[in-house]
């Protein structure tokens, strides 16, 4: 034992001087030119030597930061924490996927506080469908909804700029800002090619995600998204059905743009067994793994149809897509949105964010919704016409069926 501490005492000071040097290195790689490499070997090398990955030669982008930096034209304009943003942008969407995003302190502090409940914007919820930037639903109660705003709009400007260049990111932070401010946005809805536009005043807006109604016998209980507070104020609503003896439900997630999905295994869970498959994920191998409620849900016993359409995805999805194959539930309406991917969420240091997909989601009996959508048992649509009418005839038909 004392040999060893001996060969410690000696090794350990080597170490930290190795250390030191390798740090200074790249300190210097950075910060400092080096003066001492011959003619045609600049710092770049070296950086690459120590950050290249996979062969993947980084010089380039070193070489484009110091010449940027040292030529351009108005130096007043550069601001080294905003290219570093639109380097890390364009290094994210260069993946080729819609949802896998880079937000900047800004857009990443919004979309934490949308997930909270509470927010400034016009409320509505962004996808990619077939290559365009489409709304998949308008919130409840929002300045899009009272506008005219309809899920499945295909947005084609935000403030007069092409939305088919801008990624879902950008199209976010265009189109949140301060209350009392306007943004115009400008959509193509349906077969149609003619635009509609709208000038939409932002609002704080604080959303509830779920609400019941009751409705005779029936019970209507309305969840928005699957936010922070999602699991609080369903125990609550559930609580509200057990107390009334509530024993029809209809579980109305239209137009539910999805959300956390803990909030969506939680919700399901309510009407299935301990250990019943609520989703699957699969990985890139292929590799499967199950999630799985985690206890008799009270609400079991329940008559129950869940209403979908066109604005409801992800985490909605998901929990329509349980109830559906375990046969806990009539589905009623429209096919979904269909997202199907799960996004991995990871605050970075300076504030900032990256969402990355990191997995499919699957029903429990193997379907992937992705790109086509969750099919109800009972198609039901919902036109223009009926909106203006205060008509809802997909409600109505879950009625019926519970009747």
């Amino acid at each position: 034992m004392a040999e060893k501490a001996k060969q410690f005492n000696q090794f350990f000071p080597k170490l930290v001087v190795s250390l030191f040097l390798l740090g200074l290195g790249i300190w210097v790689g950075r910060n400092v030119s080096l003066p001492f490499l011959p003619e045609g070997q600049p710092k770049y090398d070296v950086l690459n030597k120590l950050y290249s990955k996979d062969n993947v030669d980084f010089a380039p982008f070193w070489q484009t930061w110091d010449e940027l930096n040292s030529k351009f034209l108005d130096k007043k304009t550069l601001e080294g924490d905003k290219l570093l943003q639109g380097a890390l942008r364009g290094l994210v969407e260069a993946a080729g996927d819609p949802y896998t995003s880079y937000f900047d302190p800004e857009s990443n502090q919004t979309f934490n506080s949308e997930l909270a409940g509470t927010f400034e914007g016009v409320g509505i919820e962004l996808g990619v469908k077939d290559n365009q930037l489409v709304v998949i639903s308008p919130l409840e109660g929002s300045p899009a909804e009272k506008n005219g705003v309809l899920a499945g709009d295909r947005i084609v400007k935000i403030d007069g700029k092409d939305a088919a260049k801008l990624s879902i990111a950008e199209a976010v932070k265009l189109i949140r800002g301060k209350a009392s401010t306007k943004v115009k946005l400008a959509v193509v809805r349906g077969e149609a090619d003619a635009e509609h536009e709208f000038e939409i005043t932002r609002e704080t807006i604080t959303i509830k995600t779920v609400k019941l109604v009751v409705d005779g016998e029936i019970g209507i209980v309305r969840i928005n998204r699957f936010g922070d507070n999602t699991n609080k104020e369903w125990d609550s609503v559930v609580n509200e059905i057990a107390t009334k003896g509530i024993s029809k439900l209809v579980l109305d997630v239209r137009n539910n743009p999805g959300g956390r999905l803990d909030s969506a295994i939680y919700v399901a869970s309510e009407f299935l067994k301990k250990a019943d498959v609520v989703v699957m994920q699969e990985d890139a191998d292929g590799k499967r793994q199950s999630f799985y409620s985690d206890r008799d849900g009270r609400l079991r016993g329940v008559e129950l149809v869940v209403l979908i359409n066109k604005g409801s995805a992800s985490a909605s999805e998901i929990v329509a897509g349980a109830l559906k194959d375990q046969k806990k539930a009539k589905v009623v309406g429209e096919a979904s949105f269909g997202k199907g991917t799960v996004q991995s969420v990871v605050d970075l240091k300076d504030g900032s964010g990256l969402h990355i997909t990191v997995a499919k989601w699957l029903t429990p009996s193997g379907v992937w919704v992705h790109g086509k959508g969750l099919e109800p048992d009972v198609k039901v649509e919902l036109t223009e016409e009926d909106i203006a009418a205060g008509s809802d005839p997909q409600l109505s038909k879950a009625k019926e069926l519970l009747k």
